[in-house]
């Protein structure tokens, strides 16, 4: 039997008061009921990663977020729309990796306004350029009708299909990226 792959539920921002914690909680519990792959969150703000240029690179976080992001197969961005945009965090994280990114899957849930879809068109440029696969299936979560009061989580049971769509498209395309990283290591 394949080993199970490794997916990581990156949360996509560090500030007071965020959501991104609940949100990823409600992806976790639904992709641990499936059993085909083993997830874990990965917050960024656990790494307490400088800002990318203005520091030399020894801080431990750095090393600590390159080895966790090299040890999983594929991922899943809870991306929310600041500005039209991913958060700074979120960037300054992704900037801090390069090889360990390379040849694996990614699946995007956003939330905002407008359920975070500018974020995520955006994070799909970025990933694009460093080897990522992103997979077509996108939830989109609304600040207005997923949240009650902006900050209490309480999606709507639609989102449920499109969740798990997602995660079946991450785990095909994380495995068969697996099997295109071990190929490639042989080779080396």
């Amino acid at each position: 039997m394949a080993e199970k792959l490794n997916i990581g539920i990156i949360l996509g921002s560090t500030r007071e008061g965020r959501v991104s914690p609940q949100v990823g909680q409600w992806i976790k519990g639904i992709a641990d009921g499936r059993g085909d792959a083993n997830y874990e969150i990965v917050d960024i703000a656990d790494y307490q990663l400088p800002f990318l240029g203005t520091t030399d690179g020894t801080e431990p976080g750095i090393a600590k977020w390159n080895e966790k992001l090299a040890s999983l197969d594929g991922f899943v961005f809870v991306v929310q729309e600041y500005n039209h945009s991913i958060s700074g965090a979120l960037k300054n994280a992704i900037d801090f990796a390069r090889e360990a990114w390379f040849d694996k899957a990614a699946g995007i849930v956003s939330y905002g306004s407008t359920g975070g879809a500018r974020a995520a068109e955006h994070l799909r440029g970025i990933l694009g350029e460093l080897k990522v696969a992103d997979v077509r299936t996108h939830p989109t979560l609304s600040l207005f009708t997923d949240f009650e009061n902006f900050s209490e989580f309480k999606p709507a049971e639609l989102h449920l299909t499109n969740v798990t769509a997602m995660l079946d498209e991450v785990n095909a395309w994380a495995g068969a990226l697996k099997t295109v990283r071990e190929k490639q290591a042989v080779t080396k």
